[in-house]
């Protein structure tokens, strides 16, 4: 299988979400203004995230964090889109998300047999908050935040790691995303406990 990472029993796979790219969530500072976290335009600073050029990793999980840049988009607004999954036999969807405010909504998982699950996602405001609401891990900590017209520092505005259960030993064909423009994806990985 491509792109398997293995380490500590764990057999990843990080989803290319470039495709479904559809929003700025990072941005340089001379171009503030095109931050779109939420309504007033608030973005990450760009130089602070890691640079999307290697795997980054939270906790054991590797991700392939989007590159950032000027007019670059680097995060999926959940509108409903359809991710479709490499094939295998997953445990667990880790996500590294944030939110405008606190969200929870619900993703279908589609499996290849037809039969199609529910399973929440809860992420946490990407505005600084302890702890975190939903008991996500704290992936990216940055030491300021972009505004569209200046740099805030110490505020630190965090990217989630948080994870969703695959509870059937079916293989997945796809997931359905909330229709929730409150939560921002930012990259998605898929593991499965040694045995994939």
């Amino acid at each position: 299988m491509e792109n398997v990472v293995r380490a500590a029993n764990l057999s990843a796979v990080p989803v290319d979400l470039t495709a479904y790219f559809n929003n700025i969530g990072a941005t340089n500072r001379d171009r503030l203004a095109e931050g779109r976290l939420n309504v007033w335009k608030n973005s990450f600073p760009a130089e602070e995230l890691p640079d999307g050029t290697e795997l980054f990793r939270c906790t054991q999980v590797p991700f392939r964090f989007p590159r950032t840049g000027p007019a670059r988009l680097d995060n999926v607004v959940c509108a409903g889109q359809r991710i479709d999954l490499p094939p295998g036999r997953w445990d667990w969807i880790y996500l590294l998300a944030c939110s405008e405010r606190r969200a929870e909504d619900v993703v279908h998982l589609h499996y290849r047999d037809g039969v199609a699950d529910q399973e929440w996602l809860r992420v946490s405001d990407f505005w600084p908050a302890s702890p975190p609401h939903f008991g996500e891990v704290e992936a990216i900590t940055c030491r300021r935040i972009h505004f569209p017209r200046h740099v805030q520092a110490g505020i630190g505005p965090r990217i989630w790691q948080q994870r969703l259960a695959i509870s059937r030993q079916q293989e997945l064909a796809y997931l359905r995303l909330p229709d929730n423009i409150a939560i921002h994806v930012f990259a998605m990985t898929l593991v499965a406990n040694g045995w994939n």
